[in-house]
C-alpha cells in the first residue's frame, strides 16, 4: 500500500484509532492546500511520523469528521487549514466531550489562532512542533445567538467574536465579487478584503446596543466595532486584543466607539501592532459573560472566528481550560 492510500484510508473506511487524525480542508489558501496536499503530507510525515488524513467537502463537515474521530477513539486531532476549519474542528472535540488533544497543521491565509499559540507556518517546522511540543489547556469562548433564520443555537469559538464593522466587511467580501479578474486566489482574497474594508469605513455609522458585563447593570453603548477576545489576533494579523492571555479564565473585550471615518483611515495600522488602545475611542474590559441585545430593531449579524453565523441578541461565556492544545515548549 502507498503512502499516500495509507494517508486517504480514513476516508475510505480502515480506521487506526492509535493514529493521530488530520482533518484537512483542501479548499483553504485560495484552494493551495489541495494542489499542495502530496507535498504537504511527505514534508508532514518525515518530521511528525504516521496519521491518518480526511477531507472536508462542504461547510460543517470538519465538526462532523471531529466527532467521528472522538467516537473512534482518537486522542491527537489535527485541523489543517485557516481559523475556519481550525473552529469546526475545535467545536467537533468540544461537542463530543471527549479528552482529545488539538492540533493546528497551518494552511490558510488568515493564520489568526496559530499566531497567538505560536505554531510556525512552515509545515516541516510545525511538524516538529506537534510531535515534540507540550500540552497545555486553554479557555474557549461559547456563544449563544439566533441563526438568520431565527433560531437560538450556541457555537464554541478560540479567537475573536464581534459585531459591527469586522462582521460587515466579512459580509461584503463573501457577497461581493468585485476582484473576479484577478487570477490568483490568495491575491484575489486580500484585495477583496481590502477593498471591503474601504468601503465600509466610507459609509460608516455606530451601532447602539445594550450590554451587560458579568451581573452588572445592563448599560447602552455606542460601537463601531464590538469585540470579545480569547485570543490576540483577528482578522488576518490584527492584534485586537494584545493584552489577551489563553488560560486566564477571562475575554479581553476591545469596544471601538464613535470614532471618524478620517480617524480610522489615519490609524488603522495600529490594529497591527495593538496600540490602538492607546486611543481615546477605545475602551477594553476584562470579562467572563456578556450580553449584547440590539437597541433598537435593527438586525445586527455576529462574527465568530471569521464565519457569520448570525446576529444578536447574544451571550459571550468563557469556559475555563476546556480544551487540550499541542503547542511549543516555549509557550
Amino acid at each position: 500500500m502507498s503512502n499516500k492510500t495509507k494517508n486517504n484510508s480514513f476516508n475510505n473506511g480502515a480506521v487506526n484509532s492509535s493514529l493521530p487524525l488530520v482533518i484537512v480542508n483542501p479548499k483553504s489558501a485560495g484552494g493551495a492546500t489541495q494542489s499542495r496536499w502530496a507535498e504537504t503530507a511527505a514534508d508532514f510525515r518525515a518530521h511528525f511520523g504516521a496519521f491518518q488524513v480526511a477531507f472536508t467537502k462542504r461547510a460543517g463537515d470538519g465538526i462532523a469528521l471531529a466527532r467521528r474521530g472522538a467516537e473512534q477513539g482518537r486522542k491527537f486531532i489535527i485541523a489543517c487549514g485557516g481559523d475556519g476549519t481550525i473552529n469546526e474542528v475545535a467545536n467537533g472535540i468540544l461537542e463530543s466531550g471527549a479528552d482529545i488533544e488539538f492540533g493546528v497543521l497551518p494552511s490558510g491565509t488568515g493564520g489568526d489562532f496559530r499566531r497567538t499559540i505560536g505554531i510556525p507556518n512552515d509545515t516541516r517546522e510545525a511538524g516538529v512542533v506537534l510531535k515534540n511540543g507540550v500540552t497545555k489547556q486553554i479557555d474557549v469562548g461559547k456563544v449563544t445567538f439566533l441563526t438568520h433564520e431565527n433560531e437560538q443555537v450556541s457555537r464554541y469559538f478560540l479567537n475573536v467574536a464581534s459585531f459591527g464593522l469586522s462582521a460587515a466587511i466579512i459580509e461584503r467580501v463573501k457577497s461581493s465579487n468585485i476582484v473576479g479578474w484577478i487570477p490568483h486566489d490568495i491575491l484575489r482574497g486580500k484585495t477583496s478584503f481590502a477593498l471591503s474594508t474601504l468601503q465600509e469605513i466610507l459609509g460608516l455609522n455606530f451601532d447602539t446596543v445594550r450590554v451587560r458585563f458579568d451581573e452588572n447593570e445592563e448599560k447602552p453603548l455606542n460601537t463601531i466595532n464590538f469585540c470579545v477576545c480569547n485570543s490576540r489576533f483577528f482578522g488576518g494579523g490584527m492584534k485586537i486584543a494584545p493584552d489577551a492571555v489563553l488560560n486566564d479564565g477571562f475575554f479581553d473585550v476591545v469596544n471601538i466607539g464613535d470614532i471618524k471615518t478620517v480617524k480610522i483611515l489615519l490609524n488603522g495600522y495600529r490594529l497591527y501592532g495593538g496600540s490602538h488602545l492607546d486611543m481615546k475611542e477605545v475602551k477594553t474590559t476584562l470579562a467572563r459573560k456578556i450580553e449584547v441585545s440590539p437597541m433598537n430593531s435593527e438586525e445586527i449579524h455576529i462574527e465568530v472566528d471569521g464565519e457569520l453565523p448570525g446576529k444578536l441578541p447574544a451571550v459571550f461565556e468563557i469556559v475555563p481550560n476546556a480544551l487540550k492544545v499541542r503547542v511549543p515548549k516555549n509557550k
